[in-house]
């Protein structure tokens, strides 16, 4: 009865750690911006790398961006409109976002993407669960 007793003390436990555990906190709320491109059909491939690679850059140059990722259109649904890029920029609030918007450095990289940009679609959402 004792060694029961235990197992089933141990099984209580561990199931509360496994309930505190880092891996089921919940994830903190975080601000997302998310960008579309969709580029003019005279953009050469070259002039749409400089784009990637001028957006890809900006992370490292703005210190209010906590997280970035992208990706090229991979639908087969066929719904994409011409939206070829998409983009999404983290960050921790709306003050973060309201210093990147107009830094230098994403002025200077909207200079690079305007000539070749046809369409643009940006919505922001805060993270839920």
């Amino acid at each position: 009865m004792r060694i029961k007793m235990l197992f089933l003390a141990g099984l209580v436990l561990m199931g509360s750690m496994a309930f505190v555990s880092p891996k089921n906190t919940p994830p903190k709320k975080m601000l997302r911006h998310v960008v579309l491109f969709k580029f003019k059909d005279s953009a050469t491939p070259a002039q749409v790398k400089e784009v990637e690679d001028a957006f890809r850059a900006l992370p490292s140059k703005i210190k209010e961006v906590k997280g970035f990722e992208w990706g090229n259109e991979n639908s087969p649904e066929g719904l994409s409109q011409g939206f070829t890029h998409i983009f999404f920029v983290t960050f921790n609030s709306e003050e973060d976002r309201a210093v990147y918007l107009p830094h230098p450095e994403h002025k200077a990289f909207v200079k690079v993407l305007e000539p070749h940009l046809d369409k643009v679609l940006v919505v922001d959402y805060w993270t839920k669960e």
